[in-house]
């Protein structure tokens, strides 16, 4: 029997390896595979179009030569224009997800410009069409072997609390945990797992110094510039109750990826250890409260079942700041 502390995983971006142009210095899929492998990751997820090789036996053949498998990868893709099917795209890109036996789609709800500082707002009908395409996205993964989940994600169309809550509340889509960006959009990370843990199929786990989190929030940082001062931090050094959502999902349940994100800007090569370091850190506390947290009586946590029609419970602070 696989335990949680063996379906940690990693992503690129904790090595600054992002898909948004001019994000900063790209590290080669060598050395950032080779130093997953070296803190004992056992996954990872595909980082953007042309970090992994493109044909998926070749992708295997990469990932095994370092004990690592494919999770499967944040894909952004536009759901919300009633002139744009987004269901080609993603059929095409499903058919990688077979051959190197990747099973989790990681959407999230992309604006149609580049980078995350800058969002429009959804109107009436931009949310029926966004989220008849998560049905339809989900189906069509589903039918693949694939499970699609959506990111709520800073500068994309699904970011604040009351979003996160139309998404559960419309479509039948499950959700990815990122711990970060749903504590920068205004939402508690630990509250939104303690009242819909059954829509939780995915997790990004990142931790945020909420200091300067709040300063996205009110509009004086920028995503990007914030991530260059250092907004994400190691696991157990920011403001995110790991602690806490540790707790609701193993008591119910939950079986699926525990993801390391540390979002990173690189502006050169680094000197040194570079991002491991952090990961490392990371793995370490994770691997921690797993081990520490296993209820051997598979009770729920104390508080018992969330209530079927929970309201998310929005951080403090100003809402994100909007274009």
């Amino acid at each position: 029997m696989t335990s949680s502390a063996d379906k940690i995983a990693g992503a690129p971006i904790s090595w600054g390896v992002c898909e948004v142009p001019g994000w900063g210095y790209q590290l080669p899929p060598e050395r950032v595979l080779t130093e997953m492998q070296q803190v004992g990751l056992a996954a990872t997820e595909f980082g953007p179009d042309g970090f992994l090789p493109a044909d998926p036996t070749v992708m295997a053949e990469l990932l095994a030569a370092r004990h690592l498998t494919a999770v499967g990868g944040f894909t952004p893709v536009v759901l919300h224009e009633p002139g744009h099917d987004p269901v080609p795209g993603i059929d095409r890109l499903l058919d990688s997800y077979g051959a190197s036996r990747a099973d989790v789609l990681v959407l999230s709800a992309a604006t149609g410009q580049d980078g995350y500082d800058t969002r429009p707002e959804l109107d009436e009908s931009g949310w029926k069409t966004l989220l008849g395409n998560l049905d339809r996205l989900t189906a069509l993964a589903a039918g693949r072997g694939v499970r699609a989940v959506l990111h709520p994600h800073v500068g994309t169309m699904i970011e604040r609390g009351d979003e996160v809550q139309r998404v559960l509340e419309g479509s039948a889509i499950s959700l990815c945990l990122d711990t970060g960006h749903l504590l920068i959009g205004g939402t508690d990370p630990a509250e939104l797992t303690r009242q819909a843990p059954d829509r939780i199929a995915h997790t990004h786990f990142k931790d945020v110094n909420d200091q300067i989190a709040a300063q996205v929030r009110s509009g004086r940082l920028t995503y990007t510039e914030a991530v260059g001062r250092g907004m994400y931090r190691p696991l157990g050094r920011g403001d995110v109750d790991f602690a806490a959502i540790v707790s609701h999902l193993r008591g119910c349940g939950y079986d699926g990826w525990y993801v390391l994100e540390q979002d990173t800007i690189l502006t050169e090569e680094p000197r040194g250890e570079g991002p491991v370091a952090d990961v490392r850190q990371s793995a370490a506390y994770l691997r921690e409260l797993l081990t520490a947290g296993r209820r051997r009586d598979g009770a729920p946590p104390a508080g018992g079942t969330p209530p079927a029609a929970a309201v998310i419970k929005s951080h403090s602070g100003p809402p994100p700041a909007q274009s």
